[in-house]
């Protein structure tokens, strides 16, 4: 579910600018993906004639979304303008509002966060949520310099959805998780904002995030995995997020797969951080850093080892099944913790995925994902700016 609130007036990139014409946003899209890119580079890869991209692009450039770079001389004939990406072309507000907490990041367009404010709690509660935006806000926006903020170009919200349905897997009352049924969260914090404002699932979100934001080669085809609070994921087919009828694509937590002691259980009751906490706590050892920060895990060697044979082991069984549904090139792993335990995790399901029967399947390639802990407030930044800056990404194909 893709929501966005009716546009602001007065918004920079509405219908005056023209940001939403097909050639321009082509433009950016191909400069995003290929890095700077001279004019000939831009007509050969489109088929516009040199003309129609000479006024494209300096269209771009007077609206300070593109660089003009340093000459390159070539031996013959002019020396071509490399033209990239102005990071402080626009900037997007992205909200993740998670189980445990909620942040709230400022990026600019090239991804990279400029501010960024957090709010650890027990349980979410839409008051609370909501409050957190009213007062963190205006200081977010508060980091850029008054001539930049017109250029801030909507917000994006990255949430699990039906909030009220994980009530005892997060210890909270029914009657103020219920809240979240009635309310309409996204109306509230789209009147604080005064801007657009989009609702995704959000480990869809993270998924998005490492489409428009990620490094290296990108797969066509992948799973992604997200760990947080619980486990979940995102689908991409074709280089498109796919985010199916409701928008809840990809959410990898309710697959079944054998659990420790064979039985089968849900991913999400065997790979999510919620059971590391629930470990952690049994064997005396506190588990609230989790939630704080993802840098560094105070955990015992031994819980952490049962942790990660028994996460590891359960994301090869759902890629697994997923690659006999959908043959993937590849699972994308990452989540809210230290880059050695992703890495761990992702070296752990390679080995585990290679010792199932893969008879009749080709396996997909196991991956580090490369945007890291912030990818689900980072994909929700990303809503926005591929709802006005980019196209959709079959499209490019086409054209690149």
């Amino acid at each position: 579910m893709d929501r966005p609130a009716p546009e602001a007036s007065g918004l920079r990139g509405s219908n005056q600018s023209g940001m939403r014409a097909h050639n321009e946003r082509l433009v950016l899209s191909l400069v995003r993906q290929q890095g700077g890119l001279s004019k000939s580079d831009i007509a050969r890869m489109t088929g516009l004639s040199n003309q129609t991209v000479s006024v494209i692009m300096r269209s771009l450039e007077n609206e300070g979304l593109l660089l003009r770079g340093e000459p390159v001389r070539g031996r013959i004939g002019q020396p071509s303008v490399p033209m990239s990406l102005a990071a402080d072309g626009a900037f997007f507000l992205g909200l993740k509002i998670g189980r445990r907490s909620a942040d709230l990041m400022l990026v600019d367009f090239l991804g990279r966060v400029r501010a960024t404010r957090r709010q650890v709690y027990r349980y979410p509660t839409p008051s609370n949520v909501v409050a957190f935006v009213g007062a963190a806000l205006p200081a977010v926006l508060d980091s850029l310099p008054p001539a930049q903020r017109d250029r801030v170009g909507g917000m994006g919200i990255a949430m699990p959805f039906q909030l009220w349905n994980w009530v005892r897997y997060i210890g909270a009352p029914q009657s103020e998780m219920d809240q979240w049924r009635d309310r309409d969260v996204h109306a509230e914090i789209a009147a604080i904002a005064g801007m657009p404002v989009h609702i995704q699932n959000d480990a869809t979100a993270a998924c998005g995030a490492e489409l428009v934001f990620g490094t290296g080669e990108k797969p066509k085809d992948f799973l992604y995995f997200y760990f947080g609070t619980f486990i979940g994921g995102g689908l991409v087919l074709n280089g498109q997020l796919f985010t199916g009828r409701t928008g809840n694509a990809g959410g990898v937590g309710p697959m079944p797969v054998p659990g420790p002691d064979g039985t089968l259980q849900r991913l999400f009751d065997v790979a999510s951080m919620s059971r590391l906490a629930e470990e952690m706590e049994a064997a005396g050892e506190p588990s609230d850093h989790l939630w704080q920060q993802h840098a560094e895990w105070r955990v015992s060697a031994p819980v952490l080892d049962r942790w990660l044979e028994s996460a590891s082991e359960g994301i090869a069984y759902a890629a697994l099944s997923a690659s006999a549904l959908i043959e993937l090139e590849a699972v994308l792993i990452d989540g809210w913790m230290p880059a050695t335990i992703r890495a761990e995790i992702t070296r752990r399901t390679h080995a585990a995925l290679m010792r199932l029967d893969l008879s009749g399947v080709e396996p997909p390639q196991v991956r580090e994902g490369t945007v890291g802990a912030d990818a689900r407030a980072l994909g929700a930044a990303a809503i926005p700016l591929a709802q006005r800056y980019l196209i959709d990404q079959n499209a490019l194909n086409r054209e690149s």
